[in-house]
């Protein structure tokens, strides 16, 4: 079955930067498109960054030119660089992957915490 587990979130302080992991299994990474979602308290989950299969990126403006996806099809992971950090990135991240009818799949993993604060 589809499961995403995802890691390296954290406590840190504004500007500081963080690097989140996303494993997948159960699918046939190379063909899928993958993204991180976000969920802060109280509000919906927002798609902050998205890399196609071919390698193309799409970022939401409240983290383009801060946050990096980058994916390594050897290890069936998906990577966010986040940089420059600010108190409103405060979310549970979690990643996702779209399928060659780009519907994004319906499973989720646990997330990871990320704390901006000082």
């Amino acid at each position: 079955q589809v499961q995403f587990v995802e890691s390296g979130g954290g406590l840190v302080q504004p500007g500081g930067s963080l690097r989140l992991s996303c494993a997948a299994s159960g699918i046939i990474f190379s063909i899928y498109d993958m993204g991180w979602y976000r969920q802060a308290p109280g509000k919906q989950r927002e798609l902050v960054a998205t890399i196609t299969s071919s390698g193309s990126t799409i970022y939401a403006d409240s983290v383009k030119g801060r946050f990096t996806i980058s994916r390594d099809n050897t290890k069936n992971t998906v990577y966010l660089q986040m940089n420059s950090l600010k108190p409103e990135d405060t979310a549970v991240y979690y990643c996702n992957a779209r399928n060659p009818f780009s519907v994004w799949l319906s499973v989720w993993g646990q997330g990871t915490q990320v704390t901006v604060s000082s």
